[in-house]
């Protein structure tokens, strides 16, 4: 099966994330290295099945910023 869909590659997830948070709509994710993709491209990818990570910028208790991934399917 062939999914299509649109995302913006970038060379590390933190790069990724800073699009997503000035974008203010989009998602980063990691499916064949970090993307950054529509909430309607990402909802799709997930209804069919494929795996792949969501990627967040989270705060340490000390300050320090670390990137987490949530798997998803």
């Amino acid at each position: 099966m062939t999914i299509e869909y649109h995302a913006i590659e970038f060379e590390t997830a933190h790069e990724a994330i800073q699009w997503t948070e000035a974008s203010g709509k989009d998602i980063a994710i990691l499916l064949d290295g970090p993307k950054v993709a529509a909430q309607e491209d990402v909802a799709r990818l997930e209804e069919a099945g494929v795996e792949f990570a969501y990627l967040h910028d989270h705060e340490m208790p000390d300050g320090s910023h670390r990137i987490m991934t949530v798997p998803v399917n």
